[in-house]
């Protein structure tokens, strides 16, 4: 079993995720802690991301507090593309393999490692992305292009593009304006 651990530090706010991607019989855990600042107030947000083998997500959960609200969110995906967010079905995301959460550069990895880009190459990617302050799971779409062995160009729909640098595990080390690894 392979384990591998990142530390990044937030560069938008003050703040920063520990994160450990542990190799399972079965496929990847993705465990880890954020905490940093958000719209003014402290949030602290443990989470959890499993995969099967092929890196498509299985289940993933979320909890802990944004400023004083509390949360304990539950997402499941059923191995015919049937997402859940606490055990109620969320609609229109049997396109979607990955979980993208918003508030870690952790979940970049699940893409990145699904489509096995090489370079020169690019997938457009719909995740499922949790909102967690709303509670709300959506489709995000995404657009990665492979520029080099260690850097895509990243594209989304809220806007935001940049050139990602990554490690030979596939984790983002340089998330341009967000994120970087830690030494």
């Amino acid at each position: 079993m392979r384990t591998e651990t990142i530390l990044w530090r937030r560069l938008d706010a003050p703040g920063h995720d520990a994160c450990r991607l542990v190799q399972r019989h079965d496929g990847w855990r993705l465990h880890g802690v954020a905490n940093f600042r958000h719209d003014g107030g402290p949030a602290s947000l443990t989470y959890q991301v499993d995969c099967d083998d092929q890196w498509v997500t299985l289940a993933g959960a979320v909890w802990g507090w944004v400023g004083a609200q509390s949360f304990n969110l539950r997402i499941t995906r059923s191995s015919d593309g049937v997402w859940t967010l606490n055990r109620r079905v969320v609609p229109d995301l049997d396109e979607c393999f990955d979980l993208d959460l918003g508030f870690t550069p952790a979940t970049n990895l699940f893409p990145l490692r699904r489509v096995a880009l090489q370079v020169g190459q690019a997938a457009d990617v719909a995740a499922a992305w949790i909102d967690v302050p709303a509670g709300i799971l959506a489709e995000l779409h995404q657009r990665y292009e492979r520029r080099h062995v260690e850097a895509y160009w990243y594209q989304s729909q809220f806007g935001y593009s940049g050139l990602l640098q990554v490690n030979a595990t596939g984790f983002v080390t340089k998330y341009p304006r967000l994120w970087q690894a830690e030494p």
